[in-house]
């Protein structure tokens, strides 16, 4: 570990008032902050159980201070009941799996105040692009529903909200620097110019860079660099306001490696398809070594080397920004409208250096990507001949701009009594390119974005693996009343959404996987190889011939979904509560481009949908926030999706109907002022009810009689039914406890994460599919390993050398014990001869931080 401290100085900022534990600004002012009194209190250690209809956890800066600067704030709330939580990177730079109650991420709506986070094209959470836990005022999280107004295609499960904090008053800077375990160096500063103007505006500013080295491999970096302001102008003295936020995020991460799921003895460690998962931390990792790609030869027809072509030797970059309006306008007495308005841009792109590149025309003396390979027709490697294969960059590119308006309009109509409508509009137009770009000598790109200067084929059209344009927009209107009885209040809410998809293919579909080919050159050069490859459609048999031609569709879905709930106040700060809520899941645009092979209208997915319940009983005082909730969600039409990181491809699966139910407890307790203690705990149990479609059965199929075949080309059903579905922790635990005596403070927190089941077949992975065979090796067992981690926490405060009270010393412990585990385990599906691929959980992991204000 590096040995020198960074020092600076620093302001704290103010919260706040109370924990906005809403999504968007309509949200939280429906809801209400919660206020300090006598049976409402703003937490217990950093953990509050927001008093809704719906199971809520949340946690503010008085927990999310004590973890690891720099920490992405989805790792933060693996702290949480029914959270489960996997990271590549002790530091939060780098990637990771959240999964709330089993929904993965694709099923979790992440927002920033009430902005949407998630990929408009898979859903996907992106947790290294998170804002600043410094910034963070709270994050909340809603074990297994959505608000009424919350402008997402994908929470058919549970939301993650958090809101940046608000500038304060008086001026003041704060400066921290961590150096850690694995050359981990990070700056983070940030200013608050009080208030400036005879108005009362106020704003701040902050930046980030932080660096550290990849894990388990000893090549490349992960570097993150992150620049965040808001400007905040209160309009009168009635809580009106208006606010811009904005956020540009820079990653250049080095790939971390992962590893098939096999303990095979006759592999070896590392992330070829052939080889094997390690065993322990004592394995050699260090396989990842530079390299040189093959030398140009002119008039030798030269053929390429690996260089490049591994998962960890590849860059994983992205530039991400948002712009965040949000303003609370008070137009009558009991009349409040709120508006929050956003843009966003992403660039990034994924998937493997080292695609082979040819120097001559394809067949029939075509150009572009065709049957899997690239043919250019130009000399790539520049050794003045025609005659070479050439390792290229040819990742996947995307570019994405966003447009979302969230507004809302509230009515008290008494002082027990309101309701509000709102109305919200999403607009993304997301573009997916695979542009060719070259390689060093040394493996890496020129430039880690091929569509800055791609390559062009002979004919002058553009190379690409793919050329898609697709246009995901959203319009809802949703209401939602809320009445107080007494003791009791009742919530009824109900939204309708209006999604469409307006898709663009400009390449061939060859297969029902998606599977594409994309001709350079111009029109006629297109239409000629629609007419080399016509294509026809039997609705009898459902066999297609020839390729579908580059076309647009638009696809569109829509619902009404109710949603209702109580709370009762028993009195002595104790609570009941009851919800039920509808949720969808719009099908993706991958999954929806898979399509384009067969004619419009067959095949289509259908929407998935939820119904969750939830109920339970909560303890809110000055000293205890507990809960303790059981729920139940029954999934129509449940689709299951996957990345494969190897393969850069989303892999879908249709699980029919799915139940879920389970139960999720906390409390945070403080018997004296010096004391904090805190558990939680979740158990989840999950059912397929009917057997998967696996596929049609062959001759061998039937000779070994596997998979209950006995004619050869019929189908076959995977043994799915009254199984788990695969991924998703049957239980975690934990513990936290944290002891401040002036000027220590020490915390200790320790996670059990319950083992994950493989595949949804609930079975060992085989090496092939006749388990009958003595020749048949068991690759892998039926599920991972629970696993324990344990992290430590501790600060100094430095007060008593004349500093201020905030400044102070901080030291972070991950994985204590040096647990060994799975973590990220990430392309389970139903087939037990499909091996995923699966990422290490960290190792101990030590920093040191210093933090100074002023």
């Amino acid at each position: 570990m590096r040995t020198q401290f960074l020092i600076g100085v620093a302001a704290a900022a103010i919260m706040l008032p109370g924990a906005a534990y809403a999504q968007s600004t309509g949200t939280a002012d429906f809801e209400g902050d919660i206020v300090i009194t006598a049976t409402k209190t703003k937490g217990v250690g950093g953990v509050v159980i927001p008093d809704t209809p719906k199971t809520k956890v949340q946690l503010d800066q008085a927990f999310i201070a004590r973890q690891t600067p720099g920490q992405s704030i989805d790792e933060i709330i693996n702290s949480l009941p029914g959270v489960s939580f996997q990271s590549q990177d002790p530091y939060g730079s780098s990637g990771g799996r959240l999964t709330i109650r089993g929904f993965g991420p694709d099923r979790i709506s992440q927002t920033v105040d009430g902005i949407p986070l998630n990929d408009t094209g898979n859903y996907a959470i992106y947790s290294n692009q998170q804002i600043d836990p410094e910034l963070i005022d709270s994050v909340n999280v809603s074990l297994g529903s959505t608000d009424v107004d919350s402008p997402t295609a994908s929470a058919s499960g549970s939301t993650v909200n958090y809101r940046t904090i608000t500038p304060t008053d008086k001026f003041g800077v704060r400066l921290v620097g961590s150096i850690g375990d694995l050359n981990y160096f990070r700056v983070f500063g940030l200013v608050n110019t009080g208030t400036f103007t005879s108005f009362g505006t106020k704003a701040w500013f902050s930046a980030t860079s932080a660096t550290n080295n990849v894990l388990f491999s000893n090549f490349g970096q992960i570097n993150k660099n992150a620049y965040n302001f808001k400007i905040y102008q209160p309009l009168g003295s009635n809580g009106d306001f208006i606010a811009v936020a904005g956020n540009w995020n820079v990653n250049r991460n080095t790939n971390t490696p992962d590893y098939p799921l096999r303990l095979d003895p006759t592999r070896v460690v590392g992330s070829g398809t052939g080889n094997r998962f390690p065993r322990n931390f004592d394995e050699a990792w260090l396989h990842t070594s530079p390299c040189q790609t093959a030398a140009a030869r002119p008039g030798v027809a030269d053929t390429p080397n690996t260089c490049g072509t591994l998962f960890e030797q590849n860059v994983n970059p992205s530039n991400t920004g948002s712009l965040r309006f949000s303003s609370r306008f008070t137009l009558a007495h009991g009349l409040v409208l709120t508006v929050d308005p956003t843009i966003q841009y992403v660039k990034a792109n994924g998937g493997l250096y080292g695609v082979v590149g040819r120097e001559q025309a394809g067949p029939a003396g075509r150009y572009g990507f065709i049957g899997g390979t690239y043919y250019t027709g130009v000399d790539l490697n520049g050794d003045g001949d025609t005659l070479d294969r050439v390792e290229l960059d040819g990742t996947s590119q995307t570019i994405t701009h966003r447009y979302t308006i969230l507004s809302s309009l509230r009515w008290d109509i008494t002082d027990t009594q309101t309701f509000r409508l709102t109305y919200t509009h999403d607009y993304g137009r997301h573009r997916q390119t695979g542009e060719l770009g070259k390689l060093q000598a040394n493996g890496q790109p020129f430039d880690v974005f091929p569509i800055n200067s791609p390559i062009a084929a002979a004919n002058g059209g553009l190379m690409e693996k793919r050329n898609r344009k697709s246009y995901a927009v959203l319009d809802q209107v949703s209401g939602e009343y809320r009445g107080e009885f007494g003791g009791l209040t009742v919530n009824l809410g109900v939204r309708a959404p209006w999604f469409k998809r307006n898709l663009h293919q400009n390449c061939f579909t060859t297969s029902a996987s998606g599977f594409v080919d994309c001709i350079a050159g111009t029109s006629a050069d297109v239409a000629a190889y629609a007419t080399a490859n016509p294509y026809s459609y039997n609705a009898t048999t459902n066999v297609v011939t020839g390729y579908q031609a580059p076309q647009f569709r638009q696809f569109t879905y829509n619902r009404v979904l109710p949603s209702a709930g109580l709370t009762y106040k028993l009195g002595g700060g104790l609570s009941v509560y009851a919800s039920y809520s509808k949720g969808l899941q719009v099908p993706g645009t991958d999954n929806l481009y898979q399509q384009f092979y067969y004619p419009v209208g067959v095949g289509t997915p259908k929407p998935e949908t939820t119904d969750n319940f939830d109920a339970g009983v909560r303890y809110s005082t000055s000293k205890v926030q507990a809960f303790v909730g059981g729920w139940y969600t029954i999934f129509t039409n449940r689709l299951a999706s996957s990345y494969d990181p190897v393969l850069d491809q989303t892999v879908y699966r249709n699980l029919g109907k799915v139940d879920k139910y389970g139960v999720d407890a906390s409390i945070s307790y403080r018997p004296i002022e010096q004391l904090t203690l805190y558990a939680f705990g979740s158990y989840l149990k999950s059912k397929i009810k009917d057997d998967v479609l696996g596929g049609v059965c062959s001759a061998s199929n039937v000779t070994y009689h596997t998979f209950g075949c006995s004619t050869a080309g019929a189908d076959y059903y995977l043994r799915t039914a009254g199984k788990r579905e695969a991924g998703a922790p049957t239980y975690t635990l934990g513990a936290r406890a944290q002891v401040d005596v002036d000027p220590f403070e020490l915390g200790m927190q320790v996670k059990r994460t319950g083992p994950r089941y493989v595949n949804d077949q609930n079975v060992p992975i085989y090496s092939s599919i006749d388990t009958g065979n003595p020749t048949t090796t068991v690759l892998y067992g039926a599920k991972t390993p629970a696993y324990t981690v344990v992290d430590l926490d501790a600060r100094l405060n430095l007060g008593f050398l004349g500093l201020n009270k905030t400044t102070y010393f901080q030291v972070n412990v991950t994985n204590l014990f040096n647990q060994f585990y799975v973590g990220n385990l990430g392309n389970p599906n139903s087939s037990y001869t499909s091996v995923p691929f699966a990422y290490l959980g960290s190792p101990r992991t030590a920093s040191v931080s210093l933090n100074v204000q002023f």
